[in-house]
């Protein structure tokens, strides 16, 4: 019999209400198959396996702390008592992961309002800036210069804030972004409900972002997929920028090697 991806075995058997959902345990390290711990959703297991799901499936007040958290270990990036500005904010997962790594100060910028979660806007260490356009910001609405900017906004493409973020930042500036390729693809290249479901696209997505960045002085130290995809299903990324060293723009190669492993582990 064929072997079934781990995330949809948790639906059938139902241990998990979406598949969304079933990423979220499995990335956050609570599902197991016969005793052995498995993080990677698209992980293929025979349809009779043994599954057991212990404890507490999202350590953070949205699944978006998921997505920040790999990509802080892979990179290695240490936000301990660092000051951060979190555009996007929204409900917090983002914050929530910084503030549980040790980060000094969170500016936590989203046009909305009233979405940030209470845990979150009463902590002392969060600056609560809402109904706040990141695109109209300067570096004087800030009291100090932060040292990191992480980036998860939806409507809007990542390329019409890059000179601010340059500007907002301290010297040794980095940037975490999340490129979701609905929000930055040509109309005629989003399919039904906003996915994109087509590699071509997403190649075509990051090169550009890249080349985007590269154009006003960001280096790019990593580039990787997000473990969890969208709520409509779609594959996201991370990107590492830093403004120190020399302009970089990501090789086709590599960028190929990601969008391929994406759609491998995310997608089967």
């Amino acid at each position: 019999m064929a072997k079934v991806r781990l995330d949809q075995l948790l639906i059938q058997r139902s241990l998990a209400p979406s598949r969304q959902r079933a990423q979220g345990m499995i990335m956050a390290g609570i599902v197991y198959v016969d005793g052995h711990r498995v993080t990677k959703p698209g992980s293929k297991f025979p349809p009779e396996v043994d599954i057991e799901v212990k404890g507490q499936d999202l350590p953070y007040v949205s699944r978006g702390g998921l997505k920040l958290e790999k990509a802080l270990d892979l990179w290695r990036i240490d936000v301990m008592d660092k000051v951060v500005v979190d555009v996007g904010a929204s409900t917090g997962g983002f914050t929530d992961c910084l503030l549980q790594r040790g980060a000094g100060k969170v500016y936590a910028i989203d046009v909305g309002y009233g979405q940030l979660a209470w845990s979150l806007r009463t902590d002392p260490r969060v600056v609560v800036m809402e109904r706040t356009n990141i695109r109209h910001m300067n570096p004087g609405d800030l009291d100090e210069p932060p040292d990191l900017a992480t980036v998860d906004v939806s409507f809007i493409s990542i390329r019409k804030f890059l000179d601010v973020l340059w500007n907002l930042l301290t010297p040794d500036g980095e940037v975490i972004a999340l490129v979701k390729p609905q929000f930055e693809a040509g109309r005629e290249q989003v399919g039904k409900k906003g996915i994109v479901r087509d590699p071509a696209v997403h190649r075509h997505v990051l090169l550009e972002v890249a080349q985007a960045a590269a154009a006003l002085g960001w280096q790019t130290a990593g580039l990787t997929y997000s473990p969890i995809t969208g709520p409509e299903g779609n594959i996201e990324f991370l990107i590492y920028w830093r403004k120190h060293g020399a302009a970089t723009i990501l090789l086709e190669e590599e960028i190929k090697r990601v969008v391929d492993d994406a759609h491998r582990w995310l997608m089967g």
